[in-house]
């Protein structure tokens, strides 16, 4: 059964071409909205969200069930997309479905958890807070992962009663956005709680700014979020924003260098570092770093760049051409500034190759800076002090891995300032059951993952309470 065309139709902006970034061939073209049409969705939204919310528990849950179970029918043809769209590598791809899948699984649960407390009180009468659907969730989503990082929060508004106004990055619009509202259609979700609106900023800043929306969920870049948050506090509208980072991956003296530059590899490369977990800084103690330098350098320059429609390859495109020239400008003025390129540092478009940096300080451009590309700088630290200094020297805070003995590493996590740990992981990582965020330039906190954030996330808090009679007053 096919879900997705080459031809998307919807909006009133016109439409937009769909490009494959390994080739520059188009693959079809997407409706683009208008602010008129958000402002029209938003309406509509808002009136189907009303019925929705009374529906039983078991009727929002068996939605996602079978959108769960759609993700895994379609995966093939999902996946496609998304290696030709956003020039992912087949594995990466399968990790996206996978995790759709598995995010609409859990979000099925959400229905019947349970959604208050029963609170104490010095009067005769019952005191609850109970959970009630925020309403109408706008959803702003990235190319980078782009179905992960849209049904995360798609599915669990969903599940609790909410409607969603969708809005995907136009580079990635058919597998961030069509193939998620494809799914539901074909899930039974009915007519109006799901709205898909591909566009530009103004798009954006509509889906903020609409009057029935009450929680913005955003994924992004830190100086878009920067903008989201703003439009969205001058609305008084919970906004949360999990944004971009530089991690920060130490490696412990004694620590399997071969393991480490392995893991370092996968945290620095995978989708060519456009992650927002990328491991933008490695930090290895001065016994082993050189060690660990000649490994990464190694495995850097043996993983295979191309087109991964075509072949097996470890690194696909970089998206556009514009992202390439900005991983192109942090290396160069790193190098400028005396760091030396010990793998890769040269872009052959629209590809950028796995790249290892040394002889780095505090100032250079490709530790200070959020890079988005497969750069991967090295520095030695001293001692556990320098390192826990080096980790949060930087204005984001949204994943760290420690390799190495577990007893130190525990006394490292304590000292650092990240929404995230990992000990014996990279950075990279997410499961449908945790909770997601960062701090500081990375975000306002763990907004995403598991039950108790997303209740949180895409409900209110009412507070209610019940007496057996009339109360009595003095007026």
């Amino acid at each position: 059964m096919t879900l997705l065309e080459n031809e998307f139709r919807g909006g009133t902006g016109g439409t937009h071409e769909v490009v494959e970034p390994a080739t520059g061939n188009v693959l079809g073209s997407v409706g683009i909205a208008t602010p008129d049409d958000v402002a029209a969705a938003a309406a509509t939204a808002a009136k189907a969200q009303r019925d929705w919310a009374r529906r039983k528990p078991a009727e929002r849950a068996a939605v996602l069930r079978s959108a769960g179970e759609l993700w895994e029918a379609h995966a093939a043809e999902v996946q496609d997309w998304i290696v030709r769209e956003a020039g992912s590598t087949r594995p990466k791809a399968g990790i996206e479905t996978d995790m759709a899948a598995g995010i609409c699984f859990e979000a099925a649960a959400l229905p019947t958890h349970p959604l208050g407390e029963v609170l104490s009180t010095g009067e005769p009468r019952w005191s609850l807070a109970r959970r009630v659907p925020a309403g109408v969730v706008s959803v702003i989503s990235p190319f980078n992962f782009p179905l992960i990082l849209a049904i995360r929060s798609v599915a669990p508004a969903l599940a609790l009663g909410n409607a969603v106004l969708l809005k995907p990055d136009l580079r990635t619009a058919v597998c961030g956005g069509v193939s998620i509202l494809r799914v539901f259609e074909e899930a039974g979700l009915p007519d109006g709680l799901l709205h898909l609106l591909p566009g530009d900023a103004a798009v954006g800043a509509a889906v903020v700014d609409a009057p029935e929306v009450s929680v913005v969920s955003f994924t992004g870049s830190t100086a878009a979020g920067r903008k989201v948050g703003e439009a969205a506090a001058r609305s008084l509208k919970r906004v949360h924003l999990e944004l971009g980072g530089n991690n920060a991956l130490v490696v412990l003296p004694g620590a399997d260098v071969a393991k480490a530059a392995s893991a370092g590899a996968f945290g620095s490369f995978l989708h060519q570092g456009q992650i927002c977990m990328t491991t933008g800084r490695h930090l290895v103690h001065e016994s082993q770093v050189d060690e660990y330098v000649e490994a990464l350098a190694g495995k850097a320059r043996r993983l295979p760049v191309g087109n991964p429609a075509e072949g097996d390859v470890a690194l696909g495109p970089i998206i556009d051409d514009r992202q390439l020239a900005h991983v192109t400008d942090v290396v160069d003025r790193s190098v400028a500034a005396g760091a030396q390129v010990l793998a890769g540092g040269k872009p052959d478009a629209p590809f950028y190759p796995p790249t290892v940096l040394f002889g780095l300080d505090d100032t250079s451009p490709a530790w200070r800076e959020e890079i988005f590309g497969p750069v991967a700088p090295v520095r030695a630290y001293r001692d556990l002090d320098e390192a826990a200094r080096l980790v949060n020297d930087s204005e984001y805070g949204l994943s760290v891995g420690i390799l190495g003995d577990v007893g130190t590493a525990m006394q490292l996590a304590e000292e650092v300032r990240s929404g995230k740990v990992h000990i014996n992981e990279q950075t990279v990582g997410d499961e449908p059951t945790a909770p997601f965020g960062g701090v500081g330039d990375s975000g306002n906190g763990s907004r995403f993952g598991g039950a108790k954030a997303n209740i949180e996330a895409f409900t209110e808090t009412q507070w209610l309470t019940v007496r057996a009679d009339i109360a009595h007053y003095p007026f």
